[in-house]
C-alpha cells in the first residue's frame, strides 16, 4: 500500500487551526494527528488514543507469571516483596485499607527485538518460537536487604504459560542485577548491552540464551548515567547519558550535565579492550563545557539551542583499556576532558539510509513549566542533529532539529524511526509536569525533512492513558515504592535481524508493505506495566 503522509503541522501557538501537508516516502502511510493529550485528574483512568490508522495488541502485562520464575522475582511486572496477606506465594498488586502496601513494581524499559532460532526456556518440551522481545527491568524490590532486578524475554509466538521468560537476576558473579535502562543488541559480540543508569552500577553484557549470562563490561565502557545505546555500522557504540544534574541556585532550571559518548573497540565486538570518547562541541572557537555553561542565561547554553547554528565537533578520547581495565565513573572524565554535556540527552538513533552518518537524540530537559530555561534554553525539551563523513570519523556538525517552545511537546525521551524520514520521539514529562500543564504524555512524529524553525509542530500519534494501577500510585505516591502517571518508554521499530543488516538504522523501515517482518513495540511503564505492538488498522 503506497500512500502520502499527511501532516497536519499546527501553529506554533497553542491552539492555533494553521495546516499543511508534506509528502513520506514509499510505504508510508497517512497518520492522523491526536487533535490534545489525555487530561490529568485525580482518580481519572483514561485509554490511550492513537491515530485512528494505527491499533494496538497486548503483548505482555505486568501481572504475568514469568517462564522460569524465582522468588521473589516471579512476575513480569512486579516482586514479591510485598506478599498477598492471603496467600504469601503472591505479590500483592494492588494495596487494599486493610493492607495499604503494594508490591514493588519493575518497570520494563527500553525493548531490543531479536529473530533467533532454537531458543529454550523454563521448559525443556516447549517450542519458544523465533520471535523475541527483550528488556532490562529499571527498579528494583529490595528483598532481604538487597536490589533484586531482572532480564526478561517475551516470547510473542508463546501461549501466555510461556510468553515471558526470566533470563536472569543475578550476574555471572552472583551479585543483583542493577535497575536497567537501556538496550541493544551488538551482532559482533552477540550480545546484549544494557545501561544502568548509574555511576556506582556496572554496564552489563548478557548473552540472549536461557539462561542469561550477565557479565560487567563497565571496565571498557565506563559507568554514567547511560541510559540509550546503540551500535554503529563500524562496531562503535554510541551512549547517550541521562543525568539531570542540580538546579541552579534560586531557580528550577538544571545545569547541563550529560554527556554523548563512543566506545570505539580494538577491534568490532570487543567489549574488553577499547576507547571512551565524550563528545565535544565548539562555539566561538571555544568548548561547550560544564562550566562555561554554568550560570543562568549563559550565551552557550542558548548557541546551541539556536535555529540556523552550525557548530564544529570532536570526539576526545577519556580512557583507554591500554592504561587499566577497572570501572570508571565516565560523567567525570568527560567534565574533566571539556566535553560538552546537554540537558538529559536521553536517547539517539541513527537516521536509515544514511550510513550511520546522522545521528538524531534529545534532551528531556526541565520537566518543570517554571523553568527559566523553557524555551530558548532546552527547557521543554531539543533535538539534536549530529553528522559526520563517516560513523568514525572524529570531527562532525552539530544543529538544532527541534527545540519545543511550550509544554505542549516536553520532556522528550525514547526514539525509533518509522521509516527513512520519519522519527518518533516520545514523552516521559513526569507526574510534576503533567499536573502543571494538566496533560498526560503523547507520542509525536517528525518529519526530519523539515524544516521547524517556522514554527511547525510534530504529528501527536499517541495520547497516552493512564490505567487505573498507575491512577491509584499518582494519588498515593506510588506507596512510597512505585512510580505514578505511566510513561511511555521501549518504543523501538526493527525487523528483529540479528545481523550487522539489523542494526537500527542499516535498512528503511518498511512497516506495513514487509507481510510483518518490520514490526512497532511501545511499553507504558508504570502501573499495569503492558508491552504493546502497533499495528496498522484493518
Amino acid at each position: 500500500m503506497r500512500r502520502r503522509i499527511l501532516w497536519v503541522l499546527l501553529a506554533a501557538v497553542i491552539g492555533g487551526a494553521g495546516a499543511a501537508v508534506a509528502l513520506g516516502g514509499p510505504g508510508d502511510v497517512s497518520y492522523t494527528n491526536v487533535a490534545s493529550a489525555n487530561v490529568k485528574a485525580a482518580g481519572y483512568s483514561p485509554p490511550d488514543v492513537l491515530s485512528p490508522e494505527l491499533r494496538q495488541t497486548m503483548v505482555a502485562q505486568g501481572s504475568m507469571r514469568l517462564d522460569g520464575a524465582q522468588d521473589p522475582v516471579g512476575w513480569y511486572g512486579y516482586i514479591n516483596d510485598a506478599p498477598s496477606p492471603d496467600n504469601a506465594a503472591l505479590p500483592q498488586m494492588v494495596g487494599t485499607p486493610a493492607s495499604p502496601a503494594e508490591a514493588q513494581k519493575t518497570e520494563p524499559d527500553k525493548n531490543t527485538y531479536l529473530v533467533l532460532d532454537h531458543q529454550t526456556g523454563a521448559d525443556p518440551k516447549y517450542d519458544y518460537g523465533t520471535h523475541f522481545l527483550f528488556q532490562g527491568h529499571e527498579v528494583g524490590g529490595l528483598v532481604s536487604g538487597k536490589k533484586e532486578s531482572l532480564i526478561t524475554r517475551i516470547n510473542l509466538d508463546a501461549d501466555s504459560a510461556h510468553r515471558v521468560t526470566l533470563l536472569a537476576a543475578t550476574d555471572s558473579g552472583g551479585k543483583p542485577i542493577a535497575g536497567i535502562d537501556g538496550s541493544t543488541w551488538d551482532p559482533w559480540a552477540k550480545r546484549l548491552l544494557f545501561t544502568t543508569e548509574n555511576s556506582t552500577a556496572p554496564t552489563y553484557a548478557a548473552t540472549a540464551t536461557y539462561p542469561s549470562t550477565v557479565t560487567d563490561v563497565s571496565g571498557a565502557l565506563g559507568r554514567g548515567g547511560y541510559e540509550g545505546i546503540q551500535d554503529d555500522s563500524a562496531g562503535n557504540i554510541w551512549i547517550v547519558e541521562d543525568v539531570g544534574g542540580s538546579n541552579r541556585p534560586g531557580t528550577t532550571a538544571k545545569r547541563p550535565n550529560s554527556f554523548l559518548y563512543r566506545y570505539v573497540p580494538k577491534q568490532r565486538g570487543d567489549l574488553a579492550n577499547g576507547k571512551l570518547q565524550v563528545l565535544q562541541v565548539e562555539d566561538g572557537g571555544h568548548p561547550v563545557t560544564f562550566a562555561s555553561q554554568a550560570g543562568q542565561g549563559n550565551s552557550d547554553q542558548a548557541d546551541l539551542r539556536t535555529y540556523g547554528k552550525t557548530f564544529e565537533t570532536k570526539w576526545v578520547t577519556i580512557h583507554d583499556t591500554k592504561d587499566g581495565n577497572a570501572p570508571f565513573d565516565a560523567n567525570a572524565l568527560a567534565k574533566a576532558a571539556d566535553g560538552t554535556p546537554f540537558k538529559r540527552p536521553e536517547n539517539g538513533q541513527f537516521r536509515p539510509g544514511s550510513q550511520f552518518t546522522q545521528f538524531f537524540f534529545d534532551e528531556t530537559g526541565d520537566t518543570n513549566a517554571t523553568s527559566p530555561d523553557n524555551g530558548s534554553g532546552g527547557g521543554w525539551t531539543s533535538i539534536f542533529k549530529l553528522v559526520q563523513k563517516n560513523p568514525s570519523a572524529n570531527d562532525g556538525k552539530l544543529s538544532l532539529f527541534f527545540q519545543s517552545k511550550s509544554a505542549t511537546v516536553a520532556g522528550l525521551d525514547n526514539v525509533t524511526f518509522l521509516s527513512r524520514d520519519l522519527i518518533t520521539f516520545v514523552e516521559d514529562a513526569g507526574d510534576g509536569l503533567h499536573g502543571q500543564r494538566n496533560a498526560l504524555d503523547s507520542g509525536w512524529i517528525f518529519d526530519v525533512t523539515q524544516d521547524y524553525s517556522k514554527g511547525l509542530q510534530p504529528v501527536r500519534w499517541l495520547a497516552e492513558g493512564r490505567d487505573p494501577s498507575a491512577t491509584l500510585d499518582s494519588a498515593t505516591g506510588g506507596f512510597g515504592r512505585n512510580e505514578g502517571d505511566n510513561e511511555i518508554t521501549g518504543v523501538l521499530v526493527s525487523n528483529g535481524d540479528p545481523g550487522p543488516q539489523g542494526l537500527l538504522g542499516a535498512r528503511n523501515p518498511n512497516l506495513w508493505n514487509s507481510g510483518g517482518e518490520w514490526r512497532w513495540f511501545w511499553t507504558q511503564q508504570h502501573g499495569d506495566n503492558f508491552t504493546w505492538q502497533v499495528e496498522l488498522a484493518k
